[in-house]
């Protein structure tokens, strides 16, 4: 016995089945439209690996600011109340439904060479927009709210009773945080990562807006894939279904994470 209800009904697997389709079926398109002939030429060609490494770099570097940001937020709304609160999970939760294009608009209006902060930081010699660095802000603020949101989740489900215990045998806020906390929800913080990764190296609207599409510096894979398109359909395809397969790795990692997670 699995434990399995297994007393759905028939149209109800029917409707699922559809968007089963629905979902597998473009994918399957993607596959047999490929030049296998040349799969390895088009994926190897420079423009193609100087996307690939980039995007891999810049997804790498914003997930490790999505963590170093996303876990004291999410810690924070998850711990404490205060007044605002779902304003500010609001906020911090947009991007999640904001079109990326107006994130980029957004951010080049802060951090471009005339924007609210662009300005200032110009003066001490930094230009941000356009370059790599614009590529790191831009997937991070796409990506981070995944991160804030997974790991809100796990706090809450875990509750406060260790992390009260530990208090009460005289551990300071730090230490809880530190030993209870953070162990006790490791896995929501890992999936979290998987799933901020994932969509930093997916983005393309707000890269585009605020970063541009200088080669090798700030034209990742999903650009790439954009301007191959119109020149060389046959190295679009190939190279989405290196993203398509990049993609289905980070989903069956998160989704391990998940099932190891579960009770």
């Amino acid at each position: 016995m699995t434990g399995v209800y297994s007393g759905m009904p028939r149209w109800l697997l029917a409707v699922a089945a559809a968007g089963a389709l629905f979902l597998i079926v473009p994918l399957t398109a993607l596959v047999l439209r490929v030049d296998w002939s040349r799969f390895a030429e088009l994926v190897t060609s420079d423009s193609s690996r100087a996307a690939l490494l980039l995007s891999l770099q810049t997804s790498g570097t914003s997930t490790l600011l999505c963590v170093l940001f996303g876990v004291p937020m999410a810690y924070a709304l998850a711990r404490t109340r205060f007044r605002g609160q779902r304003v500010l999970r609001a906020l911090v939760l947009l991007p999640l439904v904001l079109p990326p294009v107006v994130g980029g608009i957004a951010l080049l209006y802060t951090f471009g060479r005339q924007g609210l902060l662009g300005e200032s930081l110009r003066v001490l010699g930094v230009d941000i927009a356009f370059s790599t660095a614009a590529v790191v802000l831009a997937q991070t603020f796409v990506a981070l709210p995944f991160l804030v949101l997974s790991l809100e989740g796990a706090l809450r489900t875990a509750g406060t009773r260790y992390e009260a215990v530990a208090a009460t045998l005289g551990a300071g806020p730090t230490t809880v945080l530190r030993r209870v906390s953070l162990p006790l929800v490791r896995p929501g913080i890992v999936s979290g990562a998987v799933l901020s990764f994932a969509r930093a190296l997916g983005e393309f609207g707000a890269t585009l807006t605020f970063a541009g599409s200088l080669q090798g510096v700030t034209r990742t894979l999903p650009l790439e894939i954009y301007l191959q398109r119109e020149t060389d359909p046959d190295a679009a395809v190939a190279l989405s279904l290196v993203l398509v397969a990049v993609a289905v790795l980070v989903v069956a990692v998160a989704h391990r994470i998940h099932e190891g997670n579960a009770p």
